[in-house]
């Protein structure tokens, strides 16, 4: 059983500044000494670099979807280990799931994790209407426990006191107006944690203008929870070395996906295509983020030309998303780019999504890397297209989600594979992946 105190800090809809005000407390209760654990609901990847900018804990999602609710109370029972409070950011609007239910909304999480709510609400054009709005959150959902707001974008003292106490639920906090605290955007969402100061003294503010003594007597006012379920075999020793590209081009990865890595026996080594040769590993990851940012540089790369000769002598190489353009023959943006050739197709940017929201697939083909009837789970988010060969084969068809071209996904070859689906990895993925890894560095 698990007792750590625990909060979760939900919006009333996307855009009222949810991330901008945990970041804030995040970096105010880690001023004051806490170990602050922190997570994100759903699949993101871009809060999560914040979250783990502020706390030097790496955050953490939490998501029924992908995980089921055992697999986000494991998450949360491991990452939580030695930390003092656990801090939770939702997505979207509170009650806002998959489909327009409930399933993987931060209500769903906040249920499974048996922890109290504080609600942003953003007061920018209301006054006495946002007690209206906030009693319609407490309304909705007996089973939740909102026990606090924070009313965000107070423009003055005259419009705090135009809305004042409501009495119903304490307001913990009144956040003044600043644009230049709110954080950037750009086609993916927000920009990542490692390009902007914009959050620069932003727990110095909450501390200013939230209660977070009275936070923290809510987080500590929880009830135990516990598992289903054992955490599983121990780790295995390892048996391969997995290189692991992480740099400003590929940046999006799932904690859980490395500690499944290494669970299954990988040594983990991490290394910028950007910047550094392609290193002496036995299987190669390359996560999604923003190669198109990065084009020139990637095709200068030392990496970018190895990669297809590592290929051919038989290293497995997956790819996912950023990762998949990054294998194909170019990227075309402005002008065409030459990549790593690895892939039968080339990618292209568009100036819309292509692809968004959750997937589910079953292995059809026969790449090494996916066994065929193996099914996963993940996401997909990208406003780019890869145009495969005519000949191209597919490794996975979608029930869920667009893929590359008609609901498939999994372009590969016969060592490498590259999806558009960002997957929560099994530990039969995981296993196959490395153990594909072990023969190859016994050749």
């Amino acid at each position: 059983m698990l007792t750590i105190p625990r909060i979760v800090i939900a919006g009333t809809h996307s855009g009222c500044g949810k991330t901008t005000i945990t970041s804030g407390i995040m970096a105010a209760l880690t001023s004051r000494g806490l170990k602050v654990q922190p997570f994100k609901v759903g699949p993101d990847f871009i809060d999560p670099s914040y979250h783990t900018r502020i706390c030097g804990r790496h955050s953490r999602n939490l998501d029924p979807f992908m995980m089921g609710d055992d697999g986000c109370r494991s998450t949360f029972f491991r990452a939580s280990e030695g930390a003092d409070i656990a801090v939770i950011e939702g997505v979207m609007g509170l009650y806002d799931g998959i489909d327009g239910g409930d399933l993987a909304s931060t209500a769903h999480i906040a249920r499974v994790l048996k922890a109290p709510v504080v609600l942003v609400a953003d007061a920018k054009g209301m006054s006495r209407s946002a007690h209206a709005l906030i009693q319609g959150f407490l309304a909705f959902d007996p089973t939740i426990t909102i026990a606090g707001v924070i009313i965000n974008r107070i423009g003055s003292p005259r419009h705090q006191a135009m809305i004042g106490q409501s009495g119903v639920v304490p307001v913990l906090g009144w956040i003044p107006r600043k644009d230049e605290i709110s954080t950037k955007s750009r086609h993916l969402g927000l920009v990542m944690a490692h390009e902007t100061e914009s959050l620069d003294g932003i727990g110095s503010l909450m501390d200013d203008c939230c209660n977070l003594d009275e936070l923290l007597s809510i987080a500590a006012k929880v009830p135990p929870i516990g598992l289903a379920s054992s955490p599983g075999e121990s780790p295995s020793s390892a048996r391969a070395r997995i290189g692991i590209a992480l740099d400003e081009a590929f940046c999006f990865y799932y904690q859980d996906n490395f500690d499944c890595l290494r669970h299954q026996g990988a040594d983990l080594l991490f290394f910028s295509p950007l910047k550094d040769s392609l290193p002496d590993v036995d299987g190669l990851y390359l996560g999604g983020g923003y190669p198109e940012l990065h084009l020139p540089a990637l095709e200068a790369a030392g990496c970018t030309r190895d990669l297809k000769k590592a290929s051919d002598d038989g290293l497995p190489v997956y790819g996912e998303c950023g990762g998949l353009m990054y294998l194909t023959r170019e990227i075309q943006a402005d002008k065409s780019y030459r990549m790593a050739g690895i892939l039968p197709g080339s990618a292209k940017m568009t100036g819309r999504i292509q692809g968004l929201g959750y997937v589910k697939g079953t292995a059809t083909g026969v790449s090494p890397l996916l066994v065929p009837g193996q099914t996963f789970i993940g996401h997909e988010f990208h406003y780019s297209r890869v145009i495969p060969d005519a000949d191209a084969r597919f490794a996975a068809q979608l029930s869920r989600g667009k893929g590359i071209l008609d609901g498939n996904d999994g372009l590969y070859t016969s060592s490498a594979l590259g999806m558009y689906t960002h997957a929560y990895f099994t530990a039969a993925f995981a296993r196959n992946f490395i153990d594909l890894a072990a023969a190859f560095s016994h050749r």
